[in-house]
């Protein structure tokens, strides 16, 4: 409720133009006190590889409800988040996420068109969106991903944004949605892919574009699964 007053203060004080930075620094340190009450801190590789001064179509795949926070932690680029419309509808935390974040109705093909052009729009100011373009939690560890949509390959294709691959490892182990609550200490562990640079690349590209995507996260999910968080590169 506190954070929620604090975003909203954000808001309506500071210049809209701004207002996305300072909201985004305001979730990374919410995210870490989180990761930090509840006995899951995160361990997250690569972070090298992305450039805090660069715009990306970010990606990542979802397990649970920790993905959210663990995404803040491990991107210092300011981003927006691509959020089902219906989150709007939730008295204070709509309003936040109207502001901090996209919304998109999937069920409405206009409002999925729309989305396209207000995320286009968001990386002309300069400001990243992040993406899961399995479209839903995956709730099962087998197979380790979803088929992947095409919206964020589209996008980084079409307007030459490089696309960076966030592989999250073990949520699903911490806070699984298949399982009554049961919150499981221990770090929460990630791993950023070399960004993929889209200029000159065509919507023929895009079929090539997502599978080598998904193969980085499944490579990455099954070194993890036989060796552990300190093999994966």
């Amino acid at each position: 409720m506190i954070t929620t007053l604090m975003y909203a203060v954000i808001f309506s004080v500071f210049p809209k133009s701004r207002s996305p930075f300072i909201a985004h620094r305001l979730s990374r340190i919410w995210a870490h006190a989180l990761s930090y009450l509840l006995f899951i801190p995160s361990r997250v590789r690569n972070t090298n590889l992305i450039d805090p001064k660069k715009t990306y179509v970010f990606v990542a795949n979802h397990q649970s409800q920790l993905d959210i926070p663990l995404y803040a932690i491990a991107c210092s680029n300011t981003f927006r988040f691509l959020a089902k419309a219906e989150l709007t509808k939730i008295p204070l935390m709509g309003y936040i996420i109207r502001n901090l974040y996209l919304s998109v109705n999937r069920a409405d093909r206009s409002d999925r068109n729309k989305s396209i052009e207000v995320m286009r729009k968001s990386l002309d100011e300069g400001i990243s969106v992040f993406l899961c373009p399995e479209g839903t939690r995956n709730r099962h560890e087998e197979p380790p991903l979803l088929e992947f949509r095409d919206g964020a390959f589209r996008l980084a294709i079409a307007t030459g944004t490089p696309i960076a691959a966030l592989t999250v490892l073990n949520t699903g182990r911490k806070l699984s949605p298949v399982r009554p609550v049961a919150l499981a200490p221990g770090y929460l562990d990630a791993v950023w892919a070399e960004p993929i640079e889209t200029k000159g690349m065509t919507m023929e590209d895009l079929p090539v574009l997502k599978e080598q995507v998904m193969n980085n996260m499944r490579r990455h999910l099954e070194v993890y699964r036989r060796s552990g968080f300190e093999s994966v590169k």
